[in-house]
């Protein structure tokens, strides 16, 4: 009986036609035969380089025949195994991303054939195209996928960890001006069904889904606390569901503004429901984030305000709070960001006007000391 080769023995000749070839084992098959990978060069001592490198990065591994397959069968297969875990909007996301550009560039690769260069090139091809944060989203998609390929020992290392991953630029954000908010304030003072729900936005920059979870029992009237700790999605079918927060850092308790607790407090004695927002159609359900975010489009079109999305008004809140001397990490703690760095890279722009204003302030007293 033939020994059994290990994973990363190898083999190098000359062919007739004059090249080079390395012949590397990766793996077996069930009957134990060996599966191969080739490199070739022109000259034996490019080859032996090349194949150097490929000995290195399948030393231990053992690679079975499904290996073989090709990314987009993978796809496929990652996708069925995460569709019971993952929340819809997730999920409709990864799939976006996979079929609309990771699958058409990368799809009939071979699974185990796949390379730094290929992904590196195909960020670059998406870098023309597309915005640094959706360009960063498909990465950690096609990330995500390779790092289970990886645990599934299908491939011996994950190639997107291998790069440079693209970077996220932090532009400046699209905000509502002092004078902007004093005229959507006045608007939104009309309406009596969602006057209430864009006031506690804007005093607390909560998520569209978090706000439209709260409930009563989140709400102490006494403390002047608001537990966050649900957020409603929609589903494929159209029907919503309550789930935990976006990650581990969003569930928190905040600290009202006083004038948000009389807003709430004066609410909750006319509460029909144990949601703090509910449908006004369906008191019984949540309030869909969908329909939030179609009356604040409206709104603004009353208000002659420019088009911006719901999380703008996260973002208002935000750059409003740092500009008024809230310091960083306790925004970030209100927020539920991961982490204070985060905050202070997405609100960049802030924190530049802020040091600017200092700037000024130390020129001014110090020029008086002259």
């Amino acid at each position: 009986m033939a020994k059994r080769r290990p994973s990363g023995d190898g083999m190098v000749r000359r062919r007739d036609d004059g090249r080079w070839e390395g012949r590397i084992v990766v793996g077996h098959k069930e009957n134990g035969d060996s599966i191969f990978r080739y490199v070739y060069a022109p000259t034996q001592k490019e080859l032996s380089a090349k194949h150097r490198q490929h000995i290195d990065s399948y030393q231990g591994a053992d690679l079975p025949e499904q290996s073989r397959m090709t990314l987009s069968e993978w796809l496929d297969k990652w996708l069925e195994n995460m569709a019971d875990t993952l929340r819809p909007n997730t999920l409709r996301n990864y799939r976006s991303y996979i079929e609309n550009h990771i699958r058409p560039s990368l799809g009939d690769k071979q699974l185990a054939r796949l390379t730094p260069k290929d992904i590196q090139r195909f960020y670059e091809k998406l870098g023309g195209s597309l915005a640094s944060g959706t360009v960063r989203r498909i990465h950690t998609t096609l990330h995500g996928t390779l790092k289970a390929a990886q645990q599934a020992h299908l491939i011996a290392s994950n190639p997107t960890e291998q790069i440079i991953a693209p970077k996220f630029s932090y532009g400046a954000k699209q905000i509502l001006t002092d004078e902007q908010l004093d005229v959507f304030m006045k608007v939104i003072a009309e309406d009596e069904v969602w006057c209430d729900f864009f006031y506690a936005e804007l005093t607390t920059g909560l998520r569209r889904g978090e706000i439209c979870g709260l409930k009563w029992e989140d709400f102490d009237e006494v403390a002047g606390t608001l537990k966050v700790c649900r957020t409603v999605y929609q589903e494929t079918g159209g029907g919503l569901t309550a789930g935990d927060t976006k990650t581990s850092a969003g569930t928190r308790k905040i600290v009202l503004p006083a004038s948000t607790v009389r807003v709430l407090g004066e609410r909750k004695k006319f509460a029909l429901t144990e949601w703090i927002f509910p449908n006004p159609l369906k008191p019984e359900q949540p309030t869909n984030p969908g329909s939030a975010y179609r009356r604040l489009k409206v709104l603004l079109k009353q208000a002659g305000l420019p088009n911006i999305r719901f999380h703008d008004l996260r973002h208002t809140f935000a750059t409003l709070a740092l500009q008024n001397g809230v310091d960083i990490k306790t925004i970030s703690s209100m927020l539920g960001h991961y982490d204070a760095g985060f905050t202070l890279r997405t609100y960049t722009h802030a924190t530049r006007q802020m040091q600017d204003q200092a700037a000024e302030t130390m020129g001014n007293f110090m020029s008086q000391m002259i």
